[in-house]
């Protein structure tokens, strides 16, 4: 068994509901939006950790509220997978289940590649000054190393490909997907901080811009298969350095003959 996962482990503070200091009181009226956006950016920023409890009352009182927008802002979370609501009618921040990681990526992979590969064919000419925006807005972040501004800026620049594709329901898909992963993408911005790595997700950007600019197909393809290796191999990095090695992070094939990084 693996130690040490205390990824979904509340702490103490999180118990009480989690009450970082200095969080401002929301404008009266401000209601369930207010709640929702302050537990959304906790959520995805690990400060609310994977597995805490989010008792109703409990963040009435930190909110200065009825329990009515609580409510609210919980079943909006819970629709985003990002909290569940149980039977006994508890509250948790939803787990990371992190040996579900090499699926999330092949996932990933396949959406990645395939929206990609449309934007190269299908962009409109007005497509490209917007990508550069978006490219330019994750570069911002990165120099401010805002981890949070980071995962919904990378976000935002591959759903603009999407978009640049022309095809609403992989859209729609592939950004459910980049959504599910920003936690994850969170981690991995801490990883690289933390051991010094380089932010080559920027350049990367750019080039895979440039590949759509020219309607390389094949290019494009190519770029986005690397880009989302380069997160697999550096997500894999960190849970190595955090967890022990009999961890089964790694798929295993042996069941389809398959190889397993066979595409």
């Amino acid at each position: 068994m693996a130690k040490g996962l205390d990824l979904v482990a509340p702490s103490p503070v999180e118990e009480a509901a989690a009450q970082p200091e200095g969080v401002r009181r929301p404008v009266r009226g401000a209601g369930s939006r207010f709640v929702y956006e302050t537990l959304h950016r906790e959520i995805l920023s690990l400060v609310l950790r994977p597995g805490a409890p989010l008792d109703e009352t409990r963040l009435a009182r930190r909110f200065g509220m009825s329990r009515s927008p609580i409510r609210e802002a919980l079943s909006r979370l819970s629709a985003q997978d990002l909290v569940m609501m149980l039977p006994n009618r508890s509250t948790l921040v939803a787990p990371l289940d992190l040996t579900t990681f090499p699926r999330y990526v092949e996932a990933l992979d396949l959406l990645q590649r395939i929206n990609t590969r449309l934007a190269a064919q299908h962009r409109p000419a007005a497509s490209i000054p917007e990508l550069r925006r978006k490219a330019e807005l994750f570069d911002a972040s990165v120099k401010l190393q805002d981890h949070l501004e980071m995962s919904a800026s990378n976000s935002a620049f591959h759903i603009a490909i999407a978009a640049a594709g022309g095809n609403p329901y992989l859209a729609r898909q592939y950004g459910a997907l980049l959504d599910a992963g920003r936690r994850l993408l969170h981690l991995h911005f801490e990883y690289l901080e933390q051991t010094g790595g380089e932010y080559v997700l920027a350049d990367e950007h750019h080039d895979m811009i440039d590949m759509i600019a020219a309607r390389d197909v094949e290019g494009a393809d190519r770029l986005a298969h690397a880009h989302t290796r380069q997160f697999h191999d550096r997500f894999m990095r960190f849970l190595r350095t955090s967890y022990v090695d009999d961890f089964p992070f790694e798929r295993d094939d042996t069941d389809t003959g398959a190889e397993p990084n066979d595409r």
